[in-house]
């Protein structure tokens, strides 16, 4: 597990660097990508030896007899997260904002709200919108660099809406990186039932947990909610194998399970070999071992963004308990948005998410990836600081 091994990623149909120029000009030929949401790391050997046998078999027809994938899944949420789930439960969807799209389609009809509680990630908004509903924003409440729940204030737009059918719940949160307490999930449960509202918990960052931080799933934290819960994980984030575009889709009600069935039926949506293989070898004592390694590295690069940008009058990086995606304020700065990105994307020639695509909230932010090598976050922590050097 050399997570400080530099892997060139340039020329393999990689997203986050082959697309680096096209969508960030202004960093052409020298940019650090940091925006796309996976690792510059490899996974855990073992997932890169399953496929290597399947590669070494060399017939690629379709996939069948589940019982081993669907056995890793229950192991690892009941070894990791003390979490038992049934066979029955397990639905597969081509990644998580595929599983957001068909929870959407299953639950609920054209000029329904759902509610996203901004900011948070953007393929909530985008999907939603995509399939003819109303996103309903609740925004998060700032309290002292961190973001908290604000229940009274939700209860109001969601009541003045009035066509409310789903919340989707982001926990832990990204960006933002808060690990929700038993409490405030419980609120959000009471949220849900006070207002008739489906809860879709994605879950994909569970397992990207700070050392001293504790992720509870929302089956335990509010298990009276079973009725109108939809749950969603996947190795894919965990592993850095998002490519494989494998989701869990995991529905506690029989009823519920009954609705999602009949549309992925109706879509013909089933699950692709190679990311359902990859997922088995993922959930298993070695990959937990790997992801282990990962959070105590992910830390140092944590904390090494976070005193580097400190130094910088103006900037406030919100201290991450789980994720590696650092969601930095620039209000401070006293500038505008368009000035402090120029300086981060032309003169620091980093490509970051903008802050408002998360939605209400978002607009003094941006959002850096530290799922990369040491030496490159330090290199992003030096061009900061020049680019912002008449702060200092």
């Amino acid at each position: 597990m050399n997570f400080d091994e530099i892997i060139d990623r340039r020329g393999t149909h990689c997203q986050k660097w082959d697309m680096l120029d096209h969508y960030y000009p202004a960093t052409a030929g020298r940019g650090l990508a940091m925006w796309v949401a996976d690792m510059d790391f490899r996974p855990p050997a073992r997932v890169q030896q399953a496929v290597e046998k399947m590669a070494g078999h060399g017939v690629y027809g379709y996939f069948g007899d589940d019982r081993d994938y669907k056995a890793a899944i229950r192991w690892w949420m009941a070894a990791r997260h003390g979490w038992q789930v049934e066979d029955e439960a397990i639905f597969t969807t081509h990644g998580l904002v595929n599983g957001t799209g068909m929870c959407i389609d299953a639950f609920t009809a054209p000029g329904d709200g759902v509610v996203l509680m901004t900011p948070v990630y953007h393929a909530f908004a985008r999907v939603t919108r995509a399939a003819g509903r109303e996103v309903i924003e609740c925004p998060l409440a700032l309290r002292d660099g961190r973001y908290e729940m604000d229940f009274d204030a939700w209860d109001g737009l969601v009541a003045a809406q009035g066509r409310a059918r789903m919340l989707i719940l982001c926990s832990p949160h990204n960006p933002g990186g808060r690990v929700w307490t038993a409490g405030e999930l419980r609120g959000v449960a009471d949220f849900c039932r006070r207002h008739g509202l489906i809860l879709v918990s994605d879950e994909i960052h569970h397992d990207l947990v700070y050392p001293g931080q504790r992720h509870i799933p929302m089956p335990l934290a509010a298990p009276d909610m079973l009725d109108r819960l939809v749950m969603m994980t996947a190795t894919t984030k965990t592993f850095n194998i998002a490519g494989a575009h494998t989701g869990n889709v995991i529905i506690p009600d029989p009823g519920l399970r009954a609705a999602f069935a009949a549309r992925m039926m109706a879509l013909g949506i089933s699950g692709n070999a190679f990311g359902q293989v990859m997922a088995t070898a993922a959930y298993s004592p070695e990959g937990a071992d790997w992801v282990d390694a990962l959070m105590v590295y992910l830390a140092g690069n944590r904390d090494l963004f976070d005193e580097g940008l400190r130094a910088i009058p103006g900037l406030a990086p919100m201290r991450l308990e789980a994720t590696y995606l650092a969601w930095v304020d620039f209000d401070a700065t006293g500038m505008g948005a368009e000035e402090f990105t120029a300086r981060v994307e032309r003169d620091a020639a980093i490509a970051a998410n903008h802050g408002p695509t998360f939605g209400k909230g978002g607009e003094s932010f941006l959002r850096f990836n530290l799922a990369t090598p040491r030496a490159r976050v330090a290199e992003a922590v030096e061009r900061l600081q020049n680019a912002f050097a008449d702060l200092q």
